[in-house]
């Protein structure tokens, strides 16, 4: 099958610590292709004092992937997006565009630390909710307070948040841990969206196309196209290259 989306992928080179160089984002490109992935966002991260690439840096790398792939991988459609560390000024930033949303769309993909406190996730999603974002949580299967209480993602749910868990997580790939509580927000149909969070084509490399195979068998492939197809383009609607 193809048309999946991989909404969470460091493939720009050289801006954080995903891809070193243009030829590894572009062998991570066709692992993506050949999984049957035909829509990306580049989401390399901005956390300060860590990863502080000027937008100007960030435009000019996707440019160039995107030309690329463009010569290599028809029907590919790359976009630029970010994930954003939380911070207290992430509203401010966002607004001003000092940092990529994802694509054209009004959504932000926010990660945050494993030992985060709940009220700190509340009250950073709704901020971005009253500010007009649509906040994506990323990774939430590394979120202790998540972890923890399924009510309080089903909360976060009811305020407008969107959840993302990596292909790998599901995978098992990040211990049993991960991948039981994956299995419980699945259940719960609690996975809005999957990303392959990859870094590289050796280490993690994107894992979108095993983890829809692994779904289709546990589920069937109306769950696959729903979290990998129908979630992705219902809520970046209107996104373009």
């Amino acid at each position: 099958m193809t048309g999946y989306w991989d909404v969470h992928c460091h493939l720009l080179p050289g801006v954080d610590d995903g891809a070193d160089s243009l030829a590894e984002s572009m062998r991570m490109l066709r692992m993506e292709y050949a999984d049957g992935v035909r829509h990306m966002i580049a989401t390399p991260h901005y956390r300060a004092g860590m990863f502080e690439t000027p937008l100007e840096k960030l435009e000019a790398q996707y440019d160039a992937v995107c030309r690329e792939a463009r010569r290599e991988l028809p029907g590919l459609m790359i976009y630029l997006g970010c994930e954003f560390y939380a911070n207290m000024d992430m509203v401010e930033m966002l607004a001003a565009r000092k940092r990529p949303l994802m694509g054209n769309s009004r959504a932000v993909l926010a990660e945050f630390s494993g030992n985060t406190p709940a009220e700190f996730i509340r009250e950073r999603t709704a901020a971005l909710r009253a500010a007009g974002f649509t906040p994506i949580l990323a990774h939430v299967e590394r979120y202790a307070c998540l972890r923890e209480n399924l009510t309080l993602v089903r909360e976060l749910v009811g305020m407008g948040a969107y959840i993302q868990v990596n292909a790998g997580s599901i995978l098992g790939e990040h211990g049993r841990r991960c991948r039981k509580f994956c299995s419980r927000l699945r259940k719960e149909n609690l996975i809005h969206l999957v990303g392959s969070d990859a870094h590289g084509d050796q280490v993690r490399p994107p894992r979108i196309g095993a983890c829809a195979a692994y779904l289709k068998k546990k589920c069937g492939s109306e769950y696959v196209n729903q979290i990998f197809c129908a979630n992705p383009e219902r809520i970046f609607a209107g996104i373009s290259e």
